[in-house]
């Protein structure tokens, strides 16, 4: 077992040394794209650094959300790991090591599930309760699931209920909003695909004519007036990509 894990807070993101630069590479990429078909300047990537640093805001902000839905769909195989062992016979907390076993088979001992049963492992050799180690693991996944379950477990525990019945209606539950999650994804997978089609447009609009047709676009850089209506229109253009952004995220 890993003894520097931190319990990680996952509704922050903190990437990796290849992830970090690989983002800021993306990052460079786009504010140079943007500086030159809005601007045709290296002054103006240099001022459009604000851009550069919302890109990687919104990267960290993707990639929690991502790690988010894969301890939720983890979590609902632990939680089935964890009924059948209890029917078994085990305590819930000899269960739990059983449980470890199953989902490292799954996904392996690096997977998030992993790194958080061996961390309430650790929590349980030390004398902590099992429960109070489930309700921090709701409060930082920020998955709703996940905090129910540590609501009702901890109540469940606390008032003698069945906790087998539990652990099967909770992964029952969570196992129906992730099908029902990826219908959804599904149906609107052909939205997202257009979404970043149409993100694309005005830049190749602009890279055909500048093309096809040189110098159309000239009274529009280096001067004050189109600079301004470049700026505009660019302001136009990130306020249409967050709109389209937020249409095509539903959550479950």
């Amino acid at each position: 077992m890993s003894k520097s894990y931190r319990p990680p807070d996952y509704a922050e993101y903190h990437f990796s040394l290849k992830e970090g630069a690989l983002a800021s590479l993306e990052g460079v990429v786009l504010v140079a794209v943007i500086g030159y078909f809005f601007y045709r300047s290296w002054l103006a990537c240099i001022l459009l650094l604000p851009v550069f640093v919302l890109f990687i805001r919104e990267k960290k902000r993707d990639m929690a959300k991502k790690r988010r839905q894969e301890l939720s769909l983890q979590f609902k195989d632990l939680v089935l790991a964890l009924s059948a062992n209890v029917k078994a016979g085990y305590s819930i907390e000899n269960a739990m090591r059983e449980s470890y076993r199953d989902v490292e088979l799954l996904y392996g001992a690096d997977s998030p599930v992993c790194l958080e049963v061996r961390h309430m492992l650790r929590g349980l050799e030390n004398n902590m309760i099992l429960e109070k180690l489930l309700y921090d693991l709701g409060v930082r996944s920020r998955v709703p699931d996940i905090m129910q379950f540590a609501d009702v477990f901890l109540i469940a525990k606390r008032s003698g209920g069945n906790l087998t019945e539990i652990l099967e209606k909770t992964a029952g539950v969570i196992g129906q909003k992730i099908e029902t999650d990826k219908e959804i994804q599904l149906m609107v997978g052909a939205r997202k695909m257009e979404q970043k089609i149409m993100n694309m447009v005005p830049f190749l609009i602009i890279f055909y004519i500048g093309t096809t047709s040189r110098g159309f676009f000239d009274v529009l850089y280096h001067n004050l007036v189109g600079v301004a209506v470049m700026t505009v229109c660019l302001l136009f253009y990130g306020a249409a990509y967050l709109v389209s952004r937020r249409i095509v995220e539903i959550e479950v």
